[in-house]
């Protein structure tokens, strides 16, 4: 299986001569980034395709949150369990994992422009699907065709950035893509939670088909290709199985990538269970559980850029992954004890300290487990990404419907998934990474 251009990113110098915003030109014209009379339309190229990449890398978690805030309604709607409804979230962020896999050998082979509008057409028939859904398991099978065509935004995002760029302005471009991907979940439920004043569930989707067909158009009118035919390659699927063997071997690599999984799975039982918990059990609002959610996230993105910015060189990084998973143990913990009933009815503030706590932390845990992982793997960081990326989704999306397993009347499964997890994800990361043998 050939590595994306994302993978490649990684561990292979660049093809194209590269000079900030004259790359851009210079990888959708062909236009010598150095030649001074195209100045200005390599400005404009280059902001319009951060335009388009962001809109890209946007979407998925668009698809994903903006429905958060109607899972109840959906539930009422079409006569299902929580439980059951919960899959439609599953299905989604399974298709997304394995999309992955798929688009990202497409992309090297055929380039990058048809994998990417192929996606985006089936992106489009999918939600539109969706919005005419008249059960359960139809929305499931769209939704899981949602995610599968929507993956195709993230891995050739990244690809068309590595064919474009390379160095400090291939570093920047990433960094505003990433965060662009931390903001989206933000507005994401807030998006929907508005849409909700004026329609019903399925006016979200019909917003998502809209902007899916939006950025359709703009992708096949001003995103050209990036990818240059000497440059695609084929591979065999055995070697890129080999190689996954290979990584799979390193207890290490193994611990990092389990422990981040189990982190994801602590991060997705929240977000597939929060709707319920906020606004069945303790009666908030829509708009009241966008808010909460939108606060939460913001946590997240905080703690992330404090370890970036200021940890990073100072502290080593096990000791800031270590400290990150403590407080998702002590946070869940916390969070079954009250849930359960110990301290009877705490209501909606203290929970929701203890959710914000923990979305916190993960600000620390989950960039440390990938960056660790990575770390040991320059020889095959594509696959070793791939690996990361696809198993912390199939993790995540095992999680999902666990939390509804006791019905909506309760927040304690959903408190159970995350004390579990936390508590798998710090056991691998003592059992397998065992930090204290080595120098971080």
């Amino acid at each position: 299986m050939p590595e994306s251009g994302a993978s490649r990113a990684q561990r292979e110098p660049t093809h194209i001569s590269t000079t900030g915003t004259g790359a851009a030109e210079s990888a959708t014209t062909g236009t010598p980034p150095g030649n001074p009379a195209v100045t200005d339309a390599a400005r404009r190229t280059g902001l319009l395709v951060t335009l388009v990449l962001g809109g890209l890398t946007a979407l998925p978690p668009l698809s994903m949150d903006m429905y958060l805030p109607a899972l109840p309604a959906v539930t009422e709607s079409l006569h299902a369990t929580a439980a059951t409804v919960q899959l439609t979230l599953t299905a989604c962020l399974t298709g997304m994992a394995l999309g992955q896999v798929v688009v990202g050998p497409m992309s090297d082979r055929w380039g990058r422009r048809r994998p990417l509008l192929l996606g985006m057409i089936v992106y489009v028939v999918a939600t539109a699907l969706c919005v005419f859904a008249p059960t359960t398991e139809l929305l499931i099978g769209f939704r899981l065709l949602q995610g599968l065509a929507g993956a195709a935004g993230i891995v050739i995002a990244r690809a068309v950035v590595r064919d474009m760029y390379d160095g400090v302005e291939m570093a920047r471009f990433f960094s505003t893509l990433m965060l662009i991907s931390g903001v989206a979940p933000i507005v994401a439920p807030l998006i929907g939670g508005q849409v909700l004043r004026f329609t019903d569930w399925r006016g979200i989707f019909a917003v998502l088909t809209v902007v899916g067909v939006v950025l359709t158009l703009v992708v096949w009118k001003w995103l050209h290709e990036t990818l240059p035919p000497q440059d695609r390659h084929n591979g065999g699927i055995g070697e890129a199985l080999r190689t996954m063997r290979g990584l799979l071997a390193d207890r290490v690599f193994t611990g990092y990538m389990i422990a981040g999984g189990l982190a994801f799975a602590a991060l997705f039982s929240y977000i597939s269970a929060s709707p319920f918990v906020i606004q069945e059990i303790y009666g908030a609002s829509p708009q009241t559980f966008s808010l909460l959610f939108g606060i939460n996230s913001v946590g997240l993105i905080v703690v992330g850029q404090i370890n970036g910015k200021i940890l990073v060189g100072r502290v080593s990084p096990d000791k800031a992954l270590g400290f990150g998973l403590s407080v998702i143990v002590l946070a869940a913990a916390a969070l079954l004890l009250m849930t359960s009933g110990v301290f009877g009815d705490v209501g909606l503030v203290p929970v929701a300290v203890g959710l914000f706590v923990l979305m916190s932390a993960m600000g620390l845990a989950m960039p440390n487990t990938n960056a660790q992982a990575l770390m040991r793997t320059k020889h095959a960081a594509g696959s070793a990404s791939a690996l990361l990326g696809t198993s912390s989704f199939l993790i995540g999306a095992v999680a999902s419907p666990l939390v509804g397993i006791a019905g909506e009347g309760t927040a304690v499964p959903m408190a159970v998934v995350q004390l579990v997890s936390a508590v798998g994800a710090m056991a691998c990361f003592l059992g397998l990474c065992r930090p204290w043998q080595r120098v971080s």
